[in-house]
C-alpha cells in the first residue's frame, strides 16, 4: 500500500463529512488535504483509543519527533511520507501541525473547561488550525479568507462538541463550559448520567445558536474572489449546518443518541453546494 493509499483509506474509513468535501478537488489538492486529514485522524486516535494517558502522551511525543524527521526530509510513517513531497507546493508549517498535537494533548490533561475562553483555545488548536491549513491547500488570493477559515474551524468543532455530548460523557469528558452549565441549571452529574431535562435542552439550544453565529460570521468574511477555491469548506458547512438543524429538530437529545446524516444525503449536499459554488 502506498502512502497516498494509506491516507485515502484512513479518510474513507472514518466516515467523516470531511471526506465528502474532498471529492471534487483537483488531484494534487485532494492528495494534500487527504494527507492532512489522515494526520489529524492519527493523532486524534492516539487520545481516543489509548486508555493509558502516559502511553498516549508518549505516542504524541513520537508524532512530534516524526514531524521533525519529515521536515528534515526523512519521514517514516505513511502519513508523513504522503505529506512530505507536498511541502514545497503547499504552505504547511511545522508549527501548525505541532499545535494540532498540542490540542490533542489537552484531552490528556483536562476533561472540563471553566468557560468558553478556555474552550476556545482547545477549538482553535484542534480545528481552526486545521481550517487555516486547509485554506492554504485549497488556495486563496485575499488574506481575509484566513479569518473565514479560522471561524469556520471554530464552528465545525462546536458542532462536533454538540453532536458528541453523550459519547464524550461516557468517556468522562464534558466540553460544555462549566459556567454555562451553572447558568442554565445543569450539573455535570446530569450530563454524565444522561438526564435529559428542559434545562439541558435550553443549554444545548444556546450552544447551537453560538455555533450558528460562527458559521454566519465565517460566511460573511469569505471574499467573493476566493469563494470558488474554498468550496470544500462550503460543502462541509452545508453538511454540518444541516446536522445542527437535525439535532435541534430532534429536541437536542444528544445525551442518548448521536445524530448523523446518511452518506447519500451528505453526497447530495456536497454535490449541490459544489455546483452552486
Amino acid at each position: 500500500m502506498t502512502p497516498e493509499e494509506y491516507c485515502q483509506q484512513k479518510a474513507a474509513a472514518s466516515g467523516s463529512s470531511f471526506y465528502y468535501s474532498f471529492l471534487f478537488l483537483p488531484p494534487n489538492r485532494r492528495r494534500a488535504i487527504t494527507a492532512l486529514y489522515a494526520f489529524c485522524r492519527e493523532v486524534d486516535d492516539v487520545v481516543d483509543e489509548c486508555d493509558d494517558p502516559q502511553l498516549a502522551a508518549a505516542k504524541l511525543a513520537g508524532w512530534r519527533a516524526e514531524l521533525d524527521h519529515m521536515y528534515e526530509g526523512q519521514p517514516g510513517h505513511p502519513v508523513t511520507k504522503a505529506i512530505q513531497p507536498l511541502l514545497g507546493e503547499f504552505n504547511i508549517p511545522k508549527e501548525q501541525l505541532l499545535e494540532i498535537i498540542d490540542g490533542m494533548e489537552m484531552d490528556l490533561q483536562q476533561s472540563r473547561y471553566l468557560d468558553f475562553k478556555a474552550l476556545s483555545l482547545y477549538c482553535y488548536r484542534v480545528a481552526s488550525v486545521v481550517g487555516l491549513l486547509a485554506a492554504e491547500i485549497f488556495g486563496f488570493t485575499d488574506r481575509q479568507t484566513l479569518k473565514y477559515a479560522h471561524d469556520l474551524g471554530m464552528a465545525f468543532q462546536l458542532t462536533n462538541i454538540i453532536r458528541d455530548v453523550g459519547e464524550d460523557a461516557r468517556r468522562g469528558r464534558v466540553y460544555l463550559p462549566m459556567d454555562e452549565l451553572k447558568r442554565f441549571g445543569v450539573t455535570v452529574s446530569d450530563i454524565l448520567n444522561a438526564r435529559q431535562t428542559d434545562n439541558f435542552r435550553a443549554l444545548m439550544e444556546f450552544q447551537i445558536a453560538r455555533a450558528e453565529q460562527y458559521y454566519a460570521q465565517a460566511m460573511s468574511q469569505l471574499p467573493t474572489a476566493d469563494r470558488k477555491s474554498q468550496r470544500p469548506g462550503l460543502v462541509m458547512a452545508a453538511i454540518y449546518r444541516t446536522l445542527l438543524e437535525e439535532i435541534k429538530r430532534d429536541g437536542c437529545k444528544v445525551l442518548t443518541q448521536r445524530t448523523s446524516l446518511t452518506p447519500l444525503r451528505k453526497l447530495w449536499l456536497a454535490w449541490i453546494t459544489w455546483v452552486r459554488g
